[in-house]
């Protein structure tokens, strides 16, 4: 029997970026972030459509500087004239208060780091006398007035974004290098933007640990339910690194928190190119029943048991059907790791006796010694009759 028992999604306000909506009811989004200059804008356009052809909803592009900025409307154009995309654009700020100001006009929304756009990161120790900290926060509160006067006044949403290696001298002085740090980093900004009616937010907490991701995630979700605060969550590990670590970091990070029923949109964070990232994202929210897009397979290992030469079917079986979203496939060496442990699958290939295969429907047998041959077509047949087979 399928499971049952995931937890329920939190219940956030719809964040419109562009067409696209984050949050509530919406699919959980996948998004990456381009890795070329962004004044080259021939590049950056290639590498977005690539992306975009990926599978990735949302792109963000650095945007370090105001010309960065108002580069992304070079861009927006070339991907409508040049490749028939139409993607939300991200602009990517750090330090620069008049690059964000900028992205403003030309994002389809703007990411912010608290630890370093009004904080200095001078890995000083800071001590505050009684109320000086306070004075601090009266001065962040001061310097983000004007920006959050101007994202009302253009409608466009932000992403709060809390980096675990880029928190401020003053976070950690008070905090330390922990979670919690990374939380209140967050809603220091939070409750500024909420006091002065702009909640378009989402909010992001990452790391290279993923269990200090995870541990962060967490608390952010308990200090906003507390607070009565509703912002859709943005999650990742960051610098997960590449290869298999990579793809490790960001499945036990992304996933749990996923199984929490936390999360309204991700990105994987590999050393690769970006459009690598798409095919992880959608592996994490397909594992975690999140975000069913595409054909799910199940395969024993083989052992000594085996009856044919599984990896090869595999691969044919799912070229032939990795278009049959949300069917489930078990392809099965034996009897022994036949039917029991094809768990919920709809359709079973199961090797009978040497050369033939069982084919099964849910846990019941329906074709018996299938010359193998004939299998996968006999297989396709068998989806095509119980109404579950779509043309490419």
């Amino acid at each position: 029997m399928r499971l049952q028992a995931l937890e329920s999604r939190r219940k956030t306000r719809v964040i419109r970026v562009g067409d696209i909506g984050i949050g509530g009811d919406e699919p959980i989004r996948v998004q990456t972030m381009t890795n070329t200059d962004t004044l080259d804008i021939e590049a950056t356009a290639a590498q977005t459509a690539r992306c975009v052809e990926a599978g990735a909803e949302l792109i963000r592009i650095t945007t370090q500087t105001p010309k960065h900025a108002r580069a992304l409307a070079d861009i927006r154009q070339l991907l409508i004239t040049r490749y028939g995309i139409s993607v939300p654009l991200i602009a990517d700020v750090h330090f620069s208060q008049a690059a964000a100001f900028e992205a403003l006009k030309w994002a389809d929304k703007v990411r912010l780091n608290p630890g370093n756009l009004l904080d200095a990161k001078l890995q000083k120790t800071l001590e505050y006398e009684s109320g000086a900290y306070e004075e601090e926060l009266k001065r962040i509160e001061k310097g983000l007035l004007p920006f959050i006067e101007e994202a009302k006044r253009l409608a466009k949403p932000i992403r709060i974004g809390a980096n675990h290696g880029s928190l401020s001298d003053r976070i950690l002085s008070r905090y330390g290098d922990t979670p919690l740090g990374m939380v209140e980093s967050a809603m220091e900004y939070l409750r500024i933007f909420h006091r002065y009616g702009y909640d378009e937010i989402v909010v992001a907490m990452k790391s290279s640990d993923p269990l200090v991701m995870i541990e962060a995630n967490r608390l952010l979700a308990q200090t906003l339910r507390v607070e009565n605060m509703d912002y859709p969550l943005h999650l990742g590990v960051t610098e997960a690194g590449s290869a298999e670590d990579g793809r490790a970091k960001s499945t036990i990070g992304i996933g749990t928190i996923l199984l929490d029923g936390l999360g309204d949109t991700l990105r994987v964070s590999l050393t690769e190119a970006p459009e690598r990232e798409i095919p992880v994202c959608y592996s994490i929210l397909q594992a975690t029943r999140r975000r069913i897009t595409k054909t799910e397979f199940i395969s024993c290992p083989s052992c000594g048991r085996t009856l044919y030469d599984i990896e090869s079917v595999t691969h044919q079986i799912k070229i032939r059907m990795d278009h049959l979203v949300g069917v489930r496939i078990a392809v099965m060496g034996c009897i022994v790791n036949g039917i029991g442990e094809m768990a919920d699958a709809d359709f079973g290939y199961v090797g009978g006796r040497p050369g033939m295969i069982n084919l099964y429907w849910k846990k019941a047998l329906v074709e018996r010694d299938v010359p193998e041959a004939e299998a996968i077509n006999r297989l396709e047949l068998l989806i095509k009759e119980k109404g579950l087979w779509v043309n490419r």
